[in-house]
This record gives C-alpha cells, sequence and structure tokens, in this order.
C-alpha cells in the first residue's frame, strides 16, 4: 500500500502564492519529519509565467522563514494532475472555480479545497494576489496558518500511515 498523500498548491500564475504554500507545506511536513509520506508541488490555472521562478517578493519573504523556493518553476496545471495529485488545493474562488472547470468527470470533488477554509486565523476565504498590490508578508502568514490547518486536516487520515515512520 503506498502511504503517500499528494498534494497540488494551485493559484492563478504560480509565481506568488502557490509557490510559497509549497514552499511552506514542505517546510512543516519536513520539520514533522513525515516528509516522505507526501508529494508536494504547485501550478497555475494559466501558463503566461512557464518556467519563470517565483516572485521576488515570494522568494524573499519565504528566505526570512528559512525557506528556499528559487528551484521552483511555474507551470500551468494539466490534466495529468488530476491523476497525480489527491488534493488540489486553490488559493482563491476564482482558482477553484478554474480548477473544477478542468477537473475530468469522475475527480472527486471534495479533493479541491479552498486553503483558507483550513484556517482558524482568518474569516477570509481567499488568500489576495500580492502581484500587483505587495503586502507579501500579510501573504505568508495567512498561507502558513492555512497549511498548517490542511496539515491538521490530513492528520487523522495519515496517522497510521505515519506511524510507520
Amino acid at each position: 500500500m503506498d502511504n503517500s498523500t499528494s498534494v497540488l498548491f494551485v493559484c492563478l500564475g504560480n509565481i506568488c502564492r502557490s509557490p510559497l504554500a509549497e514552499g511552506i507545506f514542505r517546510d512543516l511536513v519536513e520539520r514533522s519529519k513525515i516528509s516522505k509520506h507526501f508529494d508536494i508541488d504547485s501550478c497555475g490555472t494559466g501558463g503566461w509565467h512557464a518556467g519563470s521562478a517565483p516572485h521576488p517578493g515570494s522568494v524573499a519573504i519565504a528566505r526570512e522563514h528559512n525557506i528556499d523556493l528559487t528551484q521552483q518553476r511555474s507551470r500551468k496545471i494539466v490534466q495529468s494532475d488530476f491523476e497525480r495529485f489527491d488534493w488540489i488545493v486553490a488559493m482563491d474562488a476564482s482558482n477553484e472555480r478554474d480548477i473544477r472547470n478542468a477537473a475530468p468527470t469522475g475527480f472527486p470533488s471534495e479533493r479541491i479545497v479552498r486553503l483558507l477554509s483550513f484556517s482558524e486565523q482568518t474569516d477570509l476565504l481567499d488568500v489576495p494576489d500580492p502581484y500587483y498590490v505587495g503586502g507579501f508578508d500579510r501573504v505568508f502568514e495567512l498561507v502558513e496558518n492555512g497549511c498548517n490547518g490542511f496539515l491538521h486536516h490530513l492528520s487523522p487520515d495519515m496517522t497510521s500511515a505515519w506511524d510507520d515512520s
């Protein structure tokens, strides 16, 4: 039996929010010593930035928290992502709608979720896009809270798998 959980974080262009979510979530599972149980990636609903590194603002705020995003490269969501990933985590309502529209028939709709629906630290449901307006520090805080909540949400499902660590 495969004891891994695969998670794909998705924003619009895959250079601001979803790279942060990928980096933060990866850091959380590494610090929890459970990274071998996860396949983590990020992408965008659009392909405008395909091949580009994360936004300098995302890289800088992540670096302040000892998280390195510099090896990540932007890519657009593809149909095989729906086969590869157990969870597809959207940063906002628009991303979630686009993901649901792209999902093949039969993909479990409950496995497409919005990151901030797992945060107990905010009433927001959408992570603001800092591409035009900045606020990378606030975006980091929101994404970190959402990632913590999402990992906690997965914990009951994963407890038996993690016990085999």
